[in-house]
């Protein structure tokens, strides 16, 4: 019999990558461990993400940096803020990254897709994802082209070396080439509070090894979960790697290693300044 493709996300595979213990605690171990308390980076986030989704979903003529306060009450996500004060910083702080980021849309422009989810299969994944934006613009020889939009909202310095070394970006370029049948080699970090861009041009050689390090890493999470299965120790076949991010990881208090570790307020990351953060999109 074939063996069964890895069914993964992005956010699957970086969990594995980060530490083998925190992908066992969010996809092997059933019933889950509980998590920590939502953290305020990630609801400031998603709100925002959810904020231009919803822009792109009004009609051209409605697209005016008027509405985006509207926008933002509606999708705001309040869990994980210290108190009212800083939760009122970061809705301002928030809107004004927005008002100065549509200031450099053309309303007019609609991309070919918005939370798009893209999907390919190779001989060892079945890869899908959801993808911020994809734009298309015309490539070197003139004819269009696709582009991987991705926002960010937390930690500041992304460069072109981020956008060349994600594994997400490549992936979703990957899988919008073969969904949509157009070149998409282009990616690129939208970082909403500098209003920087970073961004990589990919080869399909490029494109190849990030693929070819997923399924590397599908096939070390599946040579895991088999030995888990035949019995052997959870914990050595998945093992801790302590590091900072333990302090911001959600299973901390249960993982031995990581309650050794200082652990961070839900708060914290939104703090000004700001400390840095693993990204959360």
């Amino acid at each position: 019999m074939p063996e069964r493709l890895f069914v993964c996300t992005p956010s699957k595979l970086g969990a594995y990558t980060d530490c083998p213990r925190r992908y066992r605690y969010s996809y092997v171990d059933r019933p889950a461990p509980p998590k920590g308390p939502p953290w305020a980076h990630n609801s400031l986030g998603a709100s925002v993400h959810t904020a231009l989704k919803n822009w792109y979903a009004l009609a051209p003529d409605r697209r005016r940096p008027e509405v985006l306060a509207t926008l933002l009450k509606g999708t705001w996500v309040r869990e994980g803020y210290r108190d009212d004060e800083q939760e009122r910083d970061a809705f301002r702080r928030a809107l004004s990254w927005l008002e100065s980021y549509v200031a450099g849309l053309d309303p007019a422009d609609e991309p070919v897709g918005v939370e798009r989810v893209v999907a390919v299969k190779t001989a060892v994944l079945a890869f899908n994802g959801r993808t911020d934006r994809i734009d298309s613009r015309p490539g070197p020889d003139g004819r269009p082209e696709l582009v991987i939009v991705d926002y960010k909202t937390g930690r500041t310095g992304l460069d072109g070396d981020d956008a060349r070394g994600s594994q997400a970006l490549a992936l979703y370029a990957y899988a919008a080439e073969r969904v949509f049948r157009r070149p998409c080699r282009r990616v690129e970090l939208h970082h909403l509070p500098t209003g920087t861009v970073a961004a990589h041009e990919h080869s399909p050689e490029s494109l190849q090894r990030q693929l070819t390090r997923a399924e590397d890493t599908a096939r070390d999470i599946m040579a895991a979960e088999r030995a888990v299965a035949d019995g052997a120790d959870p914990d050595e076949a998945f093992p801790t790697e302590p590091g900072p991010r333990c302090g911001w990881c959600d299973y901390r208090r249960t993982c031995p290693a990581g309650a050794r570790a200082p652990g961070k307020d839900p708060w914290a990351a939104v703090d000004r300044p700001a400390e840095p953060v693993a990204d959360q999109g």
